[in-house]
Order: C-alpha cells, then sequence, then structure tokens
C-alpha cells in the first residue's frame, strides 16, 4: 500500500472511489486519463504471449544459474560426504546387485541413468571420503551433472512461481536471486546428493497448481487437466526421491482443500454448484493428486526391482523368501535343513548376537532391588565360540535320528557344553520387570517338573504348514510354549557380572520385528555329509505388491531408527537463522574445505520476513475487529491467498520436523527456505506497493469479464512508478551477492583459505576446519 492509500472504516468499503487527487474514502485509487488504454494495451499484450522484461530476466537468470551451479563442478575430484551413499547406489544399479536404503529409488535412479548414458560399469563403490575419482577412473562429472542441471533449472522455476502469480518483475527477480545466489542450495546441487532432485520437484509441484489454479474458471478443458496431472506427477517425483516429500503432499492437499470448500459454496461469484458436479470436481483432483502420484511412486518400485536381480549387500534386511528372487543369493545357496539331535548356532537377525551360555549365575539381587532365580546366565554374544551351540532336541526321546524339523514343531535346546537345558519362566529379566527370564535347568529337572518350561516352538516366519526348517533362509520366532513370550535381546549390554554381553528375555509382544532369529550354522553335521552337497537352485518370483510391502516395512522401521548422534546434526530452530552447517570435506594440504552453509544475509532476510508477515497478518486482523480496514480488498486477497500460500508451503516444509525423533540436518531446511523465499518476494511487492487500480466498468462488461478477473496484479497496475521496488530489490540483490561471494571459497572449496580467513568467516562461530 503506498502513501496515497486510506485508512477506511469498514461501512465505507462500497463507497464508490473518486477521480480526485489525494486521498479518498472506499478504495482510494488515482484515475489517469490514459489508464484505461494502458491496461487494455497490456491486456492485448499479454494475450499476444510478449513480456519481453520478464522473459530477459529469466533468461539472463538461467545463465546464471547454470553458471553458479556448473563452476568448478569437477572440484574436488575425491569422494565428498555423503557421495560415499548414492555414488555406491548408482554403482549397484549399474551391477544390477540389490542393495537396502531408506529413500524411495526415483532419485538415485536418476544418478544410474547419468552413468549408464556415458557407458560406466559401477565397478567403483565410493567406500571412503576421499577416494580418488581420477585414479579409479570414476565420470564423477556426469554423475554430478544430473544435480547440478536440476538445480540449476530451479531457480527459473521461483522466478516462473512468482511470474505465474502475477507479481511485478521486482518481486520475481528477488525471489529467484535468493535461490540463484544461496550457498546451500549452490553446495547441495554440485555433488552426488539427492536434495537437488527433491528441491527441483517441490517447486515444480507449486508452479504446476499455481497454474491449475488460475484455470479453475475453465473446469475440465484440456489446460486445466494437463497441470492438474503434471501437479500429481510432480509431487509423485518429490515423494519418490525422499519420504520429506510428504509435506508437499500436505502444502498441495491444503490448498485442494480449500479450493473444494470455496466450490461447496452455494453463493460463490460464479455461482453454485450441483454435488454431482461438486463430485467431478473432487473425483478429478483425487485422481490426479493421489492415485497418479501413488501409481508413479509404484513404477519407480517396479523399476527399482527389475534392476537388482542379483544378490548384494542389502539382501540381510530382507526375508528369506525376497531373497530367493535374487539370484546368486548366498543364504538361499547355502541352506541346508535342520534334523533333531543336529548342533546348531542360533544368531538373532538385528543384533548379529549369538545365543550363548556359560556357567556364571545370575546375581541373587539387581540394582533395583529385584530377585533372580540365580539359574545359569543365557546372553547374548556376538563371537563363535563353544558355549553358543545348543541341541535342538524333539519333545519325544524316541523320535528317530535323522528327522527334519519343521515349522510349529515343539522343540528344547540343549546347551551342549553345560549340559542344561533351555528354559525360561515367571521370573522378571535383568532389565525388563515385564519379560521373563531365560535361563538353563540340569537335565534331570528338565526331563521331571521343569519340562513343560522347556518347551519352545520353532515358528518360521511366513512359513507355511510341515515348511522344513533350514538354517540361514528359515528365519523364525522361538516361541515359549507354555507363557507364549518369543526369545528376545536388545543393545544395551548387561553389567559386568554378565561380561558386557547383551540380555536374552522373553517379550510378550510376539509381533515386534526384533523377535527373528536364525540358525547361522550346524557344527555337528560331518564335512563328507551328503547333506552339505548344493544343487542347483531356481530363482523364484514373488509378486510385485508383495515385495513393495516388505521394502516399504523394512524403510519405515530403518528410517525411523536414524536416532544415533552425529557430529553434524542440528535441531530445527537452528536452521532459519543458519546457526550452523555441516562440514563436507576438508584438505589440509592446500588449506580447502567445502562447508555446508546458506548465504547467512539471505537466509536471515528471508527469516526475518516470514515473522514480518506473521505480524501483517495479525495486525490486519486485529484492525479489523476494532473496525478499522486498512488493505483495500485485492491487496488484502494477495496478502492472505497468494503470500498465504507461499507461507503455507514454508509451515508445512519446515514446522514437521519438529516432531521427528531420527537424525536431522541443515539440508532438510532447502524446501523451506525456497517458500520462503517466495513470501520475501511477495512481501517486497507488499511493502513497496503501488496504488491499486479499479476495473474499469467498460473492462469487466460482456464477453471481456473473464479475462479481466484472470489478468495478473502486475496488469491491474500498470502505467505506476515502481522506483522504490526496484530500488530495494537492488539492494537486496547486492547484499545477498555480497554474502554469496564472501563464503564462495567454502561453497566452492577453492581458494583455500588462512587461518585468518577461516576466523573471519565463522559469524555465529561456525565449527570451520582449521587446516594445520
Amino acid at each position: 500500500m503506498s502513501s496515497q492509500g486510506s485508512v477506511r472504516k469498514r461501512k465505507d468499503v462500497s463507497t464508490p472511489a473518486k477521480a480526485k487527487d489525494g486521498p479518498a474514502t472506499g478504495i482510494a485509487t488515482p484515475r489517469e486519463p490514459d489508464l484505461d488504454a494502458l491496461v487494455k494495451a497490456n491486456l492485448s499484450s499479454k494475450g499476444a504471449g510478449v513480456e519481453w522484461d520478464y522473459r530477459a530476466a529469466i533468461t539472463v537468470i538461467t545463465v546464471l544459474a547454470f553458471i553458479t551451479r556448473f563452476w568448478g563442478i569437477s572440484h574436488p575430484n575425491e569422494v565428498v560426504f555423503d557421495e560415499v551413499h548414492f555414488g555406491k547406489f548408482a554403482s549397484y544399479y549399474l551391477e544390477r546387485t540389490y542393495f537396502f536404503d531408506v529413500h524411495p529409488p526415483f532419485g538415485k535412479l536418476l544418478f544410474a541413468l547419468m552413468g549408464w548414458f556415458v557407458g560406466y560399469d559401477g565397478r567403483f563403490h565410493f567406500e571412503n571420503i576421499g577416494d580418488s575419482y581420477i585414479t579409479n577412473k570414476v565420470p564423477y562429472v556426469a554423475y554430478r551433472a544430473m544435480p547440478a542441471l536440476l538445480g540449476a533449472l530451479t531457480v527459473p522455476v521461483v522466478f516462473d512461481i512468482m511470474w505465474e502469480s502475477g507479481y511485478t518483475l521486482p518481486a520475481c527477480i528477488v525471489s529467484a536471486c535468493l535461490i540463484l545466489f544461496d550457498n546451500a542450495h549452490i553446495g547441495q546441487t554440485r555433488l552426488i546428493l539427492l536434495d537437488a532432485t527433491l528441491v527441483f520437484a517441490m517447486a515444480c509441484s507449486l508452479l504446476c497448481y499455481i497454474k491449475f489454479y488460475k484455470l479453475r474458471h475453465e473446469p475440465f478443458g484440456r489446460k486445466w487437466w494437463k497441470w492438474l496431472l503434471l501437479t500429481g506427477f510432480a509431487l509423485s517425483c518429490v515423494i519418490s526421491t525422499k519420504y520429506v516429500g510428504l509435506f508437499a503432499f500436505v502444502t498441495i492437499g491444503s490448498a485442494v482443500a480449500i479450493d473444494l470448500w470455496d466450490l461447496l459454496n452455494v453463493n460463490r461469484r460464479q455461482g453454485a454448484l450441483d454435488l454431482p458436479e461438486f463430485g467431478k470436481h473432487f473425483a478429478a483432483r483425487a485422481f490426479a493428486l493421489i492415485i497418479v502420484p501413488f501409481m508413479f511412486y509404484l513404477f519407480w518400485f517396479q523399476v527399482h526391482f527389475v534392476i537388482l536381480n542379483r544378490s548384494g549387500p542389502g539382501d540381510d534386511f530382507m526375508s528369506p523368501e525376497f531373497q530367493e528372487t535374487l539370484s546368486d543369493n548366498v543364504m538361499t545357496a547355502n541352506a541346508i535343513t535342520v534334523n533333531y539331535y543336529d548342533n546348531i548356532q542360533i544368531k538373532h537377525k538385528e543384533t548379529n548376537h549369538f545365543l550363548h551360555s556359560h556357567p556364571d549365575k545370575y546375581p541373587l539381587r539387581y540394582d533395583d532391588g529385584r530377585v533372580s532365580s540365580q539359574g545359569q546366565q543365557v546372553t547374548g554374544y556376538p563371537y563363535a565360540d563353544a558355549n553358543n551351540h545348543w541341541q535342538i532336541l524333539p519333545v519325544n526321546n524316541d523320535l528317530a535320528e535323522g528327522r527334519v524339523v519343521k515349522n510349529n514343531d515343539l522343540v528344547r535346546l540343549r546347551h551342549v557344553i553345560t549340559d542344561t537345558m533351555l528354559l525360561s519362566h515367571d521370573v522378571a529379566s535383568p532389565y525388563f520387570p515385564t519379560n521373563q527370564e531365560f535361563t538353563t535347568v540340569p537335565m534331570a529337572d528338565a526331563m521331571g517338573d521343569r519340562l513343560n518350561d522347556t518347551l519352545f516352538e520353532i515358528r518360521i516366519e511366513n512359513g507355511k504348514a510341515n515348511q522344513e526348517f533350514k538354517s540361514l533362509s528359515g528365519q523364525f520366532k522361538l516361541i515359549h510354549n507354555p507363557s507364549k513370550v518369543a526369545m528376545w535381546t536388545h543393545t544395551k549390554p548387561l553389567p559386568d557380572w554378565a561380561y558386557n554381553q547383551l540380555e536374552i528375555n522373553g517379550n510378550k509382544n510376539l509381533g515386534q520385528s526384533s523377535n527373528i532369529w536364525f540358525v547361522d550354522e550346524i557344527p555337528s553335521i560331518p564335512k563328507d555329509s551328503p547333506r552339505l552337497i548344493k544343487t542347483e537352485r531356481k530363482v523364484k518370483s514373488v509378486p510385485f505388491l508383495k515385495k513393495w510391502f516388505e521394502l516399504q516395512r523394512a524403510m519405515f522401521y530403518h528410517n525411523n531408527a536414524l536416532t544415533s548422534s552425529h557430529p553434524y546434526a542440528s535441531e530445527p530452530f537452528v536452521w532459519p537463522f543458519l546457526l550452523r552447517g555441516v562440514s563436507f570435506w576438508t584438505q589440509n594440504d592446500t588449506r580447502q574445505q567445502i562447508y555446508f552453509l546458506g548465504n547467512p544475509l539471505g537466509w536471515w532476510l528471508a527469516s526475518s520476513l516470514l515473522a514480518v508477515y506473521a505480524g501483517i497478518i495479525a495486525a490486519d486482523q486485529l484492525s479489523l475487529r476494532r473496525g478499522v480496514d486498512a488493505l483495500d480488498l485485492r491487496t488484502r486477497s494477495r496478502l492472505y491467498n497468494s503470500t498465504g500460500f507461499f507461507f503455507l508451503a514454508w509451515a508445512m516444509h519446515y514446522l514437521p520436523f519438529y516432531l521427528m525423533g531420527r537424525q536431522l540436518f541443515l539440508h532438510h531446511y532447502l524446501p523451506a527456505h525456497l517458500a520462503s523465499t517466495l513470501v520475501t518476494g511477495a512481501l517486497l511487492e507488499f511493502i513497496f506497493n503501488v496504488e491499486p487500480v479499479l476495473d474499469d466498468p467498460a473492462i469487466t462488461k460482456g464477453a471481456n469479464k473473464t479475462a479481466q478477473k484472470q489478468r495478473p496484479a502486475r496488469e491491474k497496475i500498470a502505467g505506476q512508478n515502481l522506483l522504490m521496488s526496484w530500488a530495494a530489490a537492488g539492494v537486496i540483490i547486492a547484499i545477498v551477492i555480497g554474502g554469496w561471494y564472501y563464503f564462495l571459497p567454502l561453497t566452492y572449496g577453492y581458494p583455500g583459505l588462512d587461518v585468518a580467513q577461516v576466523q573471519a568467516r565463522k559469524w555465529l562461530g561456525y565449527d570451520l576446519h582449521f587446516a594445520k
């Protein structure tokens, strides 16, 4: 709102504006004699598709985006930070060996596609940060070119979001330049990392939805469907790259819900919709924004499964049934049927500890005062040892030797070294008062009144009736028959009285995946036994959805398990203020380093204006409650609808991180930061706003009425002075470029900095590396 605007009482809103100099009640606007001609000229130029100033600006910005992203992209010629993961995954795709990762496959498939384009075979596995690409002949520049390309294209997409939203050229340029000259966006897009794909797809989803929303008065037309479906496709790419892409769904979904709520309004300006017509709108959006993205999401997993058809490092995360679909799988090739009276070693799947026992007893009292049975300790032990050997016995001792153990059989386990029988009973375990203690008892007791307490059921995971129990592939739960608890262990070691080995206890929650064990070895089989002769095994087929569900469960479980500390992890409240960064790479000899950090000046500006926006909304609501209307209707509409949509995108991509318990890093804020730059551009226009222009009655009549409603705000302020907006934009861009250039050595990794130069860049105590 310019200084020419007036503060008016709400009862005067309908008062017509007067074509006089100076302020007036109502929607005040100065009228120029040739204003109608200017507006119509703008309409005509828009219809011809010519806005040369915008097109020139987006061309220059795009060229600069490619320069800033690709400049010196070959440096360093070593593995940097998380390139050890995503470069490795690309190599596994090229070798077609199965791997496991907590992220969906789309972004990693793009890296593999780039490697395939240049004819790389994937022999280098990116094992260590600092490994040389040159020595190992890796086409790393091609790999890095993929995120650099997407990162460069993100900048004009941001410009286009502002352009399509109807903002003036200074606002479009400011928003784009906050991404163009941001060190964090540049640094993340110059390396083999996923965030460039994520941020680009997120920006595209906002752009496509805005273009769809602009066609809301022309429903079910070709362009309407095109932009609606493209919004769905962009959303599928976001969530197919990282699961935090769900926040983009929440953003678009919230806007769609508001739009549908408006369509239900019987008093809407365009006329009321009957319920069948509303149902068509709802079904179209549900199809394009839910079903279509989900089908593309499934498609990338199908590609993932088709490519990765060989056994690899990800086998251990999957079930034996899944592993049987992979060729050259060691587990299925070496699986041996388990017979009664075999001596076996039982291993816990998650902790890789063996079921173990030794003559030492549980202490009479634990530290919390509870009493134990003082029975023989049963623990988890990480190394192969004779105390890990257990003989599997039938309940009926008369059963002939050599019979195969089968699913759901009741068995007993004799500890070979101490000649005692495994037992669980109603005594609390050392760490869990609700879980049962596992111990062993002498054979005389096991054959007498303690017989029932030594009975366990072999329950093979996803096993069928009478399925043979096998080593390695026969993953199972050992269920105590009388009490129905599952043998379980965890990672917290016992005290010194148990030699810091793991606790084994009876878990009442039978459904936990951490209850799973497998037979690692059968040491009692003679080396010349025919049971060791391997037969050729055929690769089995499992339905796609069954494999997909299993992989989804594993991905979610391990993603939520990423709770360990990391030296560069950070809390969400740190991100908007850029209180710390992440060290990606250092080289002492040349004093060079890559430190992941945003442009502090740009981030602080964007974060400050987020607070300003919230304050403006609060002040406007307060003034309206007091009957004072300080904004014209069009300005308020843009402030709440367009800028509000950008603010919603920021909030939805930022606030949910406060609910997460996993490791978090600065790069998680990049999508939210992009949304904050859109708010910044919008507020630039609001703060330095020119006087709004009333629609001319002549233009709004007849066939021109629809065109008038669809005109962007920049055409409705035709012919007015943008000098203040340009001046503010120039100052902001100069400051942002200065911040980008000052931190450039930390983003590009060169030139090297001496101690004094590094110290000068520790603005907020950033943990930069000082070369020795």
